[in-house]
């Protein structure tokens, strides 16, 4: 906690608390507004977030991303409208209560479970990513390679309705990571005599493209909603959060299934929601009420989604491993500054890492605020034409492809992979293995060939070292036993 304390000293900037505010207010308003994604506002605030320094850069993206889910939950309260994917199960007992005249009620006991989930991840972060780091300064090279096995097979497994696709993507994203100059041997690769892909593809225009103009070109079809219509003033404002505390086991189940799901590569938010509501509702006395308006239902759903947002930065400060396409957005930012997340930065960057932790406490708070007394001003903001919001996406992503490096090849890769988006999402294939396919690929890459070097090309020494030989095992035994599993389902599905 020493830390955190000197961390408000380094985050007292205008700049810092300029980039935090702003944040929040983007991720509010993007969850609000229903069919606009957090990783799309996060995809076009990246190049901005470049230009700032490392921490205030780091600062506006991960206010943005909390931001967003807890603003996702105002239209699927008001309007049974998810305002991000990961808010459905809100929806389920959020709107009920609408319904019933407890639109207030809703948004406050939504609001409050968020913020608690929140701070109880940051704590999380603060305790357990100094632990982990230890740990991991004892790692090699075979260590990190089965990490980054382990992450491929979390990422194909949280994806278990759209295995195929998954894989596709995937392995095209670790088919990028291959183009430019290799720096073993120094050869190129794919690069076509090409000066301009030496560097390899560059993952911010791939962002852009595959989540931010995408969906703006999805925007620009979307037909016109009306917006809520309910009364938006409030009587107390701090009921929900004296309610919320009513259930305390509901709570601290919902938050301690989010906290570990956030430290699960590629589960994160929506394996949290869904275990924890169905947990909360085998468990409840009244069972009947959920999806009716039980107040447990949207605890659960609220509690646990805000409880991944900082836990899943644990493995990317202490491994320098990302969970999600979101925190691959934050490692941009990382390297882009010559900073190495890992072991070592809670050694060689400590005021940093201070910093952070005090910037993520602020910004629950101050998302908190924001939402208690400003909420009947977002509500409008689901009445805007989603065409006039998709045409201004796709403004702001030209601009920001483009700013980066000044380059107009960066901004046609980037309308290269808007292309690429659009039809992945017509056909449900997922694009956020492609992006991790992208950040692990290379990382996967020279890890391994650091193994083989060390070990003059035997492959047992990925499997003579304790730790790695158990990771590969985890990862390798996850994926027979789903595969076994869908084998099955499928044998009993089929007719005699």
């Amino acid at each position: 906690m020493d830390s955190v304390i000197a961390g408000f000293e380094h985050i007292l900037t205008i700049q810092i608390i300029l980039a935090l505010f702003l944040g929040a207010i983007c991720g509010i308003a993007v969850g609000a507004i229903p069919g606009l994604e957090p990783a799309g506002a996060m995809a076009i605030l990246l190049p901005f977030s470049l230009q700032l320094e490392p921490l205030a850069g780091i600062t506006l993206l991960l206010g943005c991303y909390g931001g967003a889910w807890c603003g996702g939950a105002i239209p699927a309260i008001l309007i049974k409208v998810p305002g991000t994917p990961v808010n459905v199960l809100t929806t389920y007992d959020g709107y009920p209560m609408t319904r019933r005249g407890e639109a207030h009620r809703a948004l406050s006991l939504a609001y409050s479970s968020s913020f608690i989930g929140g701070i109880c991840s940051v704590m999380a972060l603060v305790f357990l990513a100094p632990y982990l780091a230890g740990v991991a300064a004892s790692f090699g090279p075979p260590e990190y390679v089965a990490i980054a096995v382990l992450a491929i097979a979390s990422v194909i497994l949280a994806h278990y309705n759209q295995v195929g696709g998954a894989v596709m993507s995937l392995g095209f994203g670790m088919f990028l990571g291959t183009v430019g100059m290799e720096s073993v041997f120094s050869t190129q690769r794919y690069t076509f005599d090409q000066g301009w892909l030496l560097g390899g593809v560059p993952l911010v225009p791939v962002v852009i493209g595959l989540f931010a103009m995408s969906q703006g070109f999805v925007l620009l079809t979307s037909p016109s909603r009306k917006g809520p219509t309910v009364n938006m003033e409030y009587s107390n404002r701090f009921r929900g959060l004296l309610e919320a505390l009513r259930y305390p086991k509901v709570l601290g189940r919902s938050v301690g299934l989010g906290l570990t799901m956030g430290l699960l590569p590629g589960v994160g938010e929506f394996g949290a929601q869904f275990l924890s509501y169905s947990i909360t509702k085998r468990l409840s006395k009244k069972p009947e009420t959920f999806g009716k308006g039980a107040p447990e239902g949207l605890i659960a759903s609220e509690s646990s989604i805000s409880a991944c947002t900082s836990t899943v930065m644990i493995p990317l400060l202490s491994l320098g491993m990302p969970t999600d396409p979101l925190m691959a957005m934050v490692l941009t930012v990382f390297m882009i500054h010559n900073i190495v997340p890992g072991p070592r930065l809670f050694v060689d960057h400590p005021d940093f890492v201070s910093g952070l932790y005090a910037s993520l406490f602020l910004a629950n708070i101050l998302i908190l605020v924001i939402l208690l007394f400003a909420t009947k001003y977002i509500t409008k903001l689901a009445n805007f034409n989603p065409r006039f919001i998709g045409a201004c996406v796709m403004i702001l992503a030209l601009i920001g492809s483009y700013t980066q490096n000044y380059r107009v090849s960066d901004a046609l890769i980037m309308i290269v992979f808007a292309i690429v988006g659009r039809i992945m999402i017509r056909n449900d294939i997922p694009a956020f293995p492609m992006v991790i396919g992208l950040v692990l690929g290379p990382l996967f890459e020279w890890r391994f060939a650091q193994s083989l070097s060390l070990s003059n090309g035997d492959m047992m020494v990925f499997f003579e070292r304790p730790i790695s030989a158990t990771l590969i095992g985890l990862a390798v035994g996850a994926l027979l036993i789903f595969g076994w599993t869908s084998l099955r389902r499928k044998r009993n599905a089929t007719p005699v």
